[in-house]
């Protein structure tokens, strides 16, 4: 019999909360977290407006946290999101376990950027002579200009080591960075961890913020981000007809997984269990999603069979939903591909109407946001779906909260590249 995995404790910093019971509260009560950027200046940019998190202070959740003074925001959310999940499951400090036998596996975004040095250092390098930058300048101002401790601070790799070091994870250490699809990826892959034995408990989830120059002008010259910035709010509209893209967020989400008999020992609440995990790449294009979704449809059966579930056991499905015109015709095309006649009746909805997409955070976030679904009893909306498309009319939870008593939730995140990566989360039954 294989190793059962639960989820022990959450924690989160988002763009509608800086704990679970905010940001689940605030989703059902359909708000949006979308507002005009603040963290640059983005007047020049087709898309001006993005779901920032608020209002974060690290020295508020974690105690002595000079060990993130040169990180990028994407490590410091994971901290504040890491102390409450590890508290949040009884082990902070880790006085009852083995940290041996504790690991990490993160879905991280890339590390800091640092854009005040590098404007700085072509400022000094700059010839207008020459209309262009002096190599020799450049080089030697980098020397004086640049932070090695910022520097150091751009591999995705530092995040998960800071947390390991921080926290007294001595277990396996691992990250990964596949696109949108990279939280629920390390999620899945820090299940397989706990089934094969590799570890007892791994602290999983993800962490990012694209919200910075490089990074809007990336999706933008993609054609990836809404521009409809009349009504930041109803800017990101899945599932809708008349969706135009979608809005950056930014944030983490993290969960402590367990081995069912490791949390039994310690007496540790359960909130939910992880019960199924598929995980495919459609190998088609750096961007689009195949056509036919055969990735996500083969990833969501692989799921399903992870879990030994038939589609009809699927109470909720919470979807990639991006808002794009691509991602969501292929989503609800793969849904219909895999559950038949029952995809006109599992209720859908997509988080990023509120939160926008938090990228490598993304599927961390999200599946929290379905444990509480479970937990609670209440499906959250899809917010701003005004205009049904022909082409996605499957049951969307329009804009309004919905109660329904939930045993079994899937959860898809599929991303840049073909990757994707689908969880199902079971209520948790003793037997």
């Amino acid at each position: 019999m294989r190793r059962r995995v639960v989820v022990t404790g959450m924690g989160v910093i988002t763009p509608l909360g800086h704990s679970v019971d905010e940001l689940f509260q605030a989703n059902i009560a359909g708000k949006s977290g979308v507002a005009p950027i603040k963290g640059f200046n983005a007047r020049s940019f087709p898309t001006t407006f993005a779901a920032e998190v608020k209002d974060f202070d690290l020295e508020k959740f974690v105690p002595d946290c000079g060990r993130w003074k040169y990180s990028g925001v994407n490590s410091r959310f994971s901290a504040a999101a890491s102390q409450q999940a590890l508290a949040d499951a009884g082990i902070l400090g880790m006085n009852n376990v083995d940290p041996t036998r504790c690991g990490v596996y993160l879905g991280c975004g890339e590390g800091i950027q640092d854009f005040e040095g590098l404007v700085a250092l072509i400022a000094r390098a700059y010839q207008p002579q020459q209309r262009g930058v002096d190599d020799a300048a450049f080089t030697a101002a980098a020397v004086h200009v640049l932070s090695g401790e910022r520097e150091s601070e751009q591999e995705m790799h530092t995040t998960a080591g800071h947390l390991a070091a921080h926290f007294g994870l001595e277990g396996p250490n691992y990250s990964c960075l596949t696109a949108c699809a990279a939280g629920s990826q390390a999620i899945g892959e820090a299940v397989e961890m706990i089934r094969q034995g590799e570890a007892d408990l791994v602290l999983s989830g993800g962490a990012h913020s694209m919200i910075h120059p490089i990074g809007v002008t990336g999706f933008n010259l993609l054609t990836a981000l809404s521009t409809n910035g009349a009504d930041p709010t109803k800017a990101s509209r899945p599932f809708d007809a008349k969706r135009d893209g979608f809005v950056l967020g930014e944030g983490s989400g993290i969960l402590i997984l367990e081995g069912l008999d490791h949390a039994r020992k310690r007496g540790a609440k359960i909130y939910a269990e992880l019960t199924g995990y598929g995980s495919t790449c459609d190998a088609f294009r750096a961007t689009d999603s195949h056509p036919e979704g055969r990735g996500a449809v083969a990833c969501i059966s692989a799921a399903l069979a992870d879990a030994h579930l038939n589609p009809a056991d699927i109470g909720y499905i919470n979807a990639h939903g991006t808002s794009t015109q691509v991602n969501d015709h292929v989503e609800s095309l793969a849904v219909k591909k895999v559950f038949g006649a029952d995809a006109y009746k599992v209720p859908i909805s997509s988080s990023k109407s509120m939160i926008g997409h938090l990228i490598a955070a993304a599927g961390a976030v999200e599946l929290i946001i379905s444990i509480m679904a479970i937990r609670q009893g209440v499906l959250p909306p899809t917010i701003n779906y005004e205009n049904p498309d022909p082409d996605c009319d499957l049951d969307y939870v329009p804009n309004v909260a919905r109660e329904k008593r939930l045993r079994h939730v899937l959860s898809n995140s599929f991303g840049f590249g073909g990757q994707n990566a689908s969880l199902i989360v079971s209520q948790f039954s003793d037997s």
